[in-house]
C-alpha cells in the first residue's frame, strides 16, 4: 500500500510546537475494474472500486472531507457485497482522514474495525499496516503506551514477511515515540535501524522523515546548527519527491529552530507557508501547530497584537479536537495541549491584560473534568450544565467567588524557556502568575520570578515541594512504611521549617494582602501541576505561624470545577438519609511481584470509626462486615460517607484510572474499590471523607489530579476531604473524631476541618500529624 504518508506528533521547544518527530501512515490504493461488467454484482463492484479511486484523489489534493464521502460510499458496496479486504482498507483510509481532520475518537474506531477485519481474513500485511495507523491515533492524543505496543506488533509482522518498507515505517514511528518520551538513546537506535533500511530500499521519502526526526532530536540536544543542516536536508528529500505534509513538517522545524538563532523574520515566514499547506490540506494538528508557533514569534519580536490573534486560533483548533473522544483520551490529550493557553497567558499578560489572562488561565485546565461533572449532573441542571461547561468569563468568576463567599487564589506555573520539551512533559517552573478573587469581585494580580532562587541554590519549585512532603514521612497506615519524625528531632524540623516558609514566601507573601483577616473567612486554592502536593495549611510564614492559623482553607482543580460542585450541593438526592461509616475492614490481598500479601490491618482506624459512629448516632462497619459488595451497595443512600481504611495509588485493576480503596472481599469480590469504578457510581452524599493514606494523590496532568477524589466528585459529591501522604495513626484519629464533633456544632466543613487541625496541632505539634487532609469543593 503506497504512498506512505504521515500523521503529526508534537513535540514542543518551550511554548513553540515542533511539529515533530513524524510518524507514518499507509494509505490503501485500489485501481478500478476495467472489465465489463457482467452482473450486477460485479457492477456494484466496479462502483465501489471508482468511488475509492475517487476518494484517494481527493486525500492527495488534500480534500478529506470529500474523500471521505467517496470512501464511505464504498465501504456501504463492500459491506452489502461482503468483499471483506476491501471492506477493511476502506476503513482504514477513513482512519487516517479522520485523524487528520482531528477526530481522534472515531479515527480510532475506524482503525479497530480495519484491524478486526485483516486478522479475520488473516492479511497480515494489511493487519501489520492497520496496527502502525492505529498507534498514530493513538499517539495523538496522547496514549502512549498503547502506541508503542501498536508500533512493535506492526514490527513483528514486517519483519516475520520480509516486509522491508514496513520494518522501516515501524522502527521509525517507535523513534518518534522515544523520542517523545525523551528517551534519546532507544530513539537514535530505532531511527539509525529504519535509515538503514530506507538506504537499502532507496527510499527517500522514508529517509526525509528520518532525518526530520533526527534533526528534532539534535535540536532538542540545543545542537541547533546541527538541527538546521538535518532538516534542510529532509526538506530537499520533500521537495524531490512532492510530498507537502513532509515538506511542511521541515518547515515548521526549520522555523524554529531560526527562531532560537533570533531570526524571527526567516522564522515567520516559514510558519507561513507552513499554514497554507496545513489549510490546503485540511489538517487541523498541523494548522494548530502553525499558529502556535507564528504567534510565539510574534510574541518575541514584539507584536502583541497579532501574537494574541494567532494564539487563539491554535487555541480554538485545540478545542475543536477534543469532542468525542472518552474521559480518559480527553485528560490524555489535553496533557499535551496546555503549553498554548500558557503561551496566550504570557502574551496577555505582557499587554497588561490580566483579567483576560485569568479566563484563558481556567480555559486551560481541569476541562475534562468539567465536561464529565457537566455531563453527570442531575436532569434538572443538565441544560444549565451543558452552558456552563464553556470556560467562564471573568463576570461568572466573580459571580462563583461570591457564591462561594470566598477569596479564590488561582496559580499558574511558566515553563523555562529553555527547556525543550515533548509530549506531555514539562520544563522546570520559571515564573509562577497568581491571581486573587475577592468575593466582592476585585481581582488582583501578581508574578513571581523563581531565576533568581535556582541560581543560588539550584532548587527547583517542584524539588521544593517534594523536599517539604519528604520531611513529613511517617509510619502510618499505608503499607510502605516511611520513617517517622520524632517530635524532639530537632535537625528535621529545622528542614521541615525551611521548605514550608520557602513556599509561604513564593506562594503566600505576594498575596497577603489580598487575603481575608478574618480567619473564618474562606480562602479556595486552585494549584497547577506539582502545586496540587503542597499541604497549604502547613505553609509557615517569616514569624513560625502556619497558614491554618491565619486561614480557613480548601482547594478545587479550577474555579469552574467549584461552580459545578455548587450546582451539586445544592440539587444532592433527599433519597440520602442514610450515615455511612467504615473502619478496619477485613484486608484484602494484593500482588506484590510474583507474590500474593494481604495488606496489614488497622486497629487504629477501627477505634476512629467506632468513635465518630458514637458521635454520628449510628453503627460502623468493621472486619468482615465491611465487604466491598455491602459499601457500593449503601453509598447512593448515604448523605455522609467516612472510610477508614487502606488507600492505595496504583492502578491496580488497569482501568486507566489510579486509585483504591481497601475493603473487605467477598465470594468472587476482591475487596479493592477503584477509582475506576466510583466513576461509574452514583453517589448522592453532602460529602465523603476518606481516612486513608494518599487518597488526594494520582497522577498529575494538564487536568489536575486523576484518581480517588476526582472519581468521587465525579460520581455526584461536592466535598471530598483526602490525604496528601500516608497518615500517621493516632493524630489521624483524634483529627477526624474532632472534625466531626465540630461538624455537629457548625455546617461549614471548611471551618470544622480547620478546626480539628488546630486542635490536633495542640497534642502533636508537628504538620505531618494534622496538615495532610484537604477539603476538596464545597464548604456547606
Amino acid at each position: 500500500m503506497q504512498p506512505y504518508q504521515l500523521a503529526i506528533t508534537a513535540l514542543v521547544s518551550f511554548l513553540i510546537t515542533v511539529s515533530m518527530p513524524l510518524n507514518f501512515e499507509s494509505v490503501a490504493i485500489l485501481s478500478p475494474s476495467l472489465t465489463a461488467v457482467q452482473t450486477q454484482a460485479e457492477s456494484r463492484k466496479a462502483e465501489a472500486e471508482q468511488l475509492f479511486q475517487q476518494g484517494f484523489e481527493q486525500y492527495q489534493q488534500g480534500q478529506l472531507e470529500t474523500a471521505v464521502e467517496f470512501w464511505q460510499q464504498a465501504l456501504k458496496i463492500y459491506q452489502e457485497l461482503q468483499i471483506r479486504e476491501k471492506e477493511g482498507a476502506v476503513l482504514g483510509n477513513l482512519g487516517i482522514a479522520y485523524k487528520i481532520l482531528g477526530e481522534y475518537a472515531v479515527a480510532i474506531d475506524f482503525h479497530q474495525q480495519a484491524l478486526a477485519i485483516m486478522q479475520q481474513i488473516k492479511d497480515r500485511q494489511g493487519e501489520g499496516q492497520v496496527l502502525g495507523n492505529l498507534g498514530n491515533a493513538y499517539e495523538a492524543v496522547g496514549e502512549y503506551e498503547k502506541a508503542i505496543a501498536s508500533y512493535q506488533q506492526s514490527f513483528a509482522i514486517a519483519q516475520k514477511l520480509k516486509d522491508l518498507p514496513g520494518e522501516a515505517i515501524a522502527l521509525g514511528n517507535l523513534g518518534a515515540i522515544y523520542a517523545t518520551l525523551d528517551d534519546n538513546d532507544q530513539a537514535i537506535k530505532y531511527y539509525e535501524q529504519s535509515l538503514l533500511i530506507a538506504q537499502e530500499i532507496k527510499n527517500p521519502e522514508i529517509a526525509g522523515f528520518l532525518l526530520n526526526n533526527l534533526g528534532t532530536l539534535y535540536y532538542t540536544q540545543n545542537n541547533v546548527s546541527k538541527a538546521l543542516a538535518t532538516y534542510q536536508q529532509s526538506l530537499e528529500f520533500a521537495q524531490a519527491v512532492g510530498n507537502q505534509q513532509l515538506e511542511s513538517e521541515a518547515l515548521i522545524n526549520l522555523g524554529t529552530a531560526s527562531e532560537d538563532l533570533g531570526n524571527h523574520a526567516q522564522a515567520i515566514e516559514h510558519y507561513n507557508e507552513v499554514l497554507k499547506i496545513a489549510q490546503e490540506n485540511g489538517d487541523r494538528r498541523l494548522e494548530k501547530s502553525a499558529f502556535n508557533n507564528l504567534g510565539h514569534a510574534l510574541f518575541n519580536s514584539g507584536n502583541l497584537v497579532e501574537a494574541e490573534s494567532k494564539l487563539r486560533e491554535a487555541i480554538k483548533i485545540l478545542e475543536s479536537l477534543r469532542p468525542g473522544l472518552n474521559d480518559t483520551e480527553k485528560v490524555s490529550i489535553f496533557d499535551t495541549q496546555i503549553l498554548s493557553y500558557n503561551l496566550l497567558q504570557q502574551i496577555l499578560i505582557a499587554q497588561d491584560k490580566f483579567e483576560a489572562a485569568l479566563e484563558v488561565s481556567e480555559q486551560g485546565r481541569a476541562r475534562a473534568f468539567v465536561e464529565l461533572l457537566a455531563k453527570r449532573l442531575s436532569s434538572e441542571v443538565a441544560e444549565q450544565s451543558r452552558l456552563n461547561s464553556d470556560s467562564p468569563s471573568i463576570a461568572k468568576i466573580k459571580q462563583i467567588a461570591q457564591e462561594h463567599n470566598a477569596t479564590i487564589v488561582e496559580y499558574s506555573l511558566v515553563p523555562d524557556e529553555d527547556f525543550k520539551v515533548q509530549g506531555k512533559q514539562r520544563g522546570e517552573t520559571s515564573e509562577i502568575l497568581i491571581w486573587v478573587i475577592q468575593p466582592t469581585g476585585k481581582i488582583a494580580f501578581r508574578r513571581v520570578g523563581l531565576q533568581t532562587m535556582r541560581q543560588q541554590n539550584e532548587t527547583t519549585l517542584a524539588s521544593l515541594v517534594a523536599s517539604s512532603r519528604e520531611s513529613m514521612g511517617v509510619i502510618g497506615r499505608g503499607f510502605v512504611n516511611l520513617v517517622p519524625k520524632p517530635e524532639n528531632q530537632q535537625t528535621e524540623e529545622v528542614s521541615l521549617t525551611e521548605s514550608l516558609q520557602k513556599l509561604h514566601q513564593l506562594l503566600i507573601e505576594p498575596i497577603t494582602e489580598f487575603l481575608p483577616t478574618d480567619p473564618n473567612a474562606r480562602a479556595i486554592f486552585i494549584p497547577q501541576e506539582s502545586l496540587f502536593l503542597v499541604p497549604f495549611p502547613a505553609l509557615q510564614d517569616a514569624s513560625g505561624k502556619y497558614l491554618i492559623e491565619k486561614h480557613t482553607i480548601l482547594t478545587a482543580p479550577a474555579i469552574q470545577v467549584l461552580d459545578l460542585t455548587y450546582e451539586q450541593s445544592q440539587s444532592v438526592s433527599e433519597l440520602a438519609q442514610d450515615i455511612l461509616v467504615v473502619g478496619n475492614p477485613t484486608m484484602p490481598t494484593f500482588k506484590n511481584g510474583d507474590n500474593l500479601e494481604q495488606l496489614p490491618p488497622l486497629p487504629g482506624s477501627e477505634q476512629e470509626a467506632l468513635m465518630i459512629a458514637s458521635i454520628l448516632n449510628t453503627k460502623a462497619l468493621i472486619g468482615d462486615q465491611a465487604t466491598k459488595v455491602e459499601v457500593v451497595q449503601k453509598l447512593p443512600k448515604a448523605r455522609l460517607i467516612h472510610l477508614a481504611t487502606h488507600g492505595l495509588l496504583d492502578d491496580i485493576k488497569n482501568l486507566g484510572i489510579p486509585g483504591a480503596i481497601a475493603l473487605a472481599p467477598s465470594k468472587n469480590d476482591d475487596g479493592f474499590l477503584t477509582a475506576g469504578e466510583i466513576l461509574n457510581l452514583k453517589i448522592n452524599a453532602e460529602l465523603v471523607v476518606l481516612s486513608a493514606c494518599d487518597t488526594g494523590r494520582g497522577e498529575i496532568t494538564g487536568d489536575g489530579v486523576i484518581g480517588l477524589s476526582r472519581s468521587l466528585i465525579a460520581a455526584g459529591t461536592p466535598s471530598v476531604i483526602v490525604s496528601l501522604w500516608t497518615v500517621p495513626d493516632q493524630p489521624t484519629a483524634l483529627l477526624m473524631t474532632e472534625f466531626y464533633r465540630y461538624l455537629q456544632e457548625n455546617s461549614d466543613k471548611a471551618q470544622a476541618l480547620r478546626s480539628a487541625m488546630l486542635a490536633t496541632k495542640k497534642k502533636y505539634s508537628l504538620p505531618y500529624n494534622w496538615a495532610a487532609f484537604t477539603l476538596i469543593g464545597e464548604a456547606e
